[in-house]
């Protein structure tokens, strides 16, 4: 069998069922407990099971088939359960908190606050551990992104010129402030879309499609939602953009545009309370 992973789901194969859970076959590593609250209802002895593997309280290589929010080689935000004198410990969805030394803390963490984290193995006590200090941990690398790809993001952290966010589990990106429309925040993972990738590698970030195809695309949303409300909507070119953005998730600009593009088709009316449906 390949080399098991810690940190991470791993295909192992049930070796046999003893009272306190099921012995996996770990190669090298030897026999590795599941325990009984982790068995599924069903197995069958040499059946392959997706477990995650960590090491417990007493530093031991032990399976379960809970889903961490975070695993080695990801970026995850994360709470702060409890502090020692070693530094602090991680809500991260197991019985065993995750720990994060003081030397790799960018400043003092405090218990019931968040912070947006990496997962690693510790090369001298090769146990899971976390680091704040992500820069670190960001891919080098010339991003492979186009223009208007879609990406998966979460939020990083605040700075004078927007928010910056960690692309696709591996590149730092940045959004604008006039690129956000509605709550964002530390710790949210959402979709967006690369506006561009810069000469030196870095990324400007948008959270909304660019281009004509993200206006007819709004186009269609907006006669549907007018359509669903009885005909009549009470949004005009002077409503709030927050309103919008609330209602819609477009900025106000494209809700304009599309307002522009649905009358031009005839398709609405524009009235001074509201945006009506014209009759066919």
């Amino acid at each position: 069998m390949e080399k098991i992973e810690l940190g991470k789901f791993n295909q192992l194969r049930v070796v046999k069922e003893v009272t306190f859970g099921l012995y996996l076959d770990g190669g090298e590593a030897g026999e590795i407990l599941l325990p009984k609250r982790y068995v599924p209802e069903h197995f069958e002895i040499d059946e392959l099971l997706n477990v995650f593997l960590y090491l417990d309280n007493e530093e031991r290589l032990v399976a379960t088939t809970l889903t961490p929010f975070i695993q080695v080689g990801e970026f995850a935000c994360l709470e702060v359960m409890w502090i020692n004198e070693f530094g602090a410990f991680l809500n991260w969805g197991l019985m065993k908190d995750l720990f994060v030394p003081f030397r790799e803390q960018k400043m003092k963490m405090q218990v019931g606050r968040s912070y947006i984290v990496y997962a690693h193995i510790d090369d001298e006590s090769y146990r899971i551990v976390a680091t704040a200090k992500v820069d670190k941990y960001l891919s080098k690398d010339f991003p492979p992104y186009q223009a208007g790809d879609k990406v998966n993001i979460l939020i990083w952290q605040k700075s004078d010129l927007g928010f910056k966010a960690i692309i696709d589990n591996k590149y730092s990106g940045l959004i604008y402030d006039n690129e956000v429309f509605g709550e964002v925040r530390t710790g949210m993972r959402m979709e967006a879309f690369i506006k561009q990738v810069r000469e030196d590698g870095k990324i400007d970030l948008e959270l909304q499609k660019a281009g004509a195809r993200k206006v007819d695309d709004f186009s269609k949303t907006l006669h549907d939602f007018i359509e669903a409300e009885g005909g009549f909507i009470s949004f005009t070119d002077k409503s709030d953009a927050e309103d919008i953005y609330a209602t819609f998730g477009v900025s106000k600009k494209t809700f304009k545009k599309a307002v522009g593009d649905l009358y031009k088709k005839r398709q609405i009316v524009l009235q001074t309370n509201g945006i009506k449906l014209a009759n066919d």
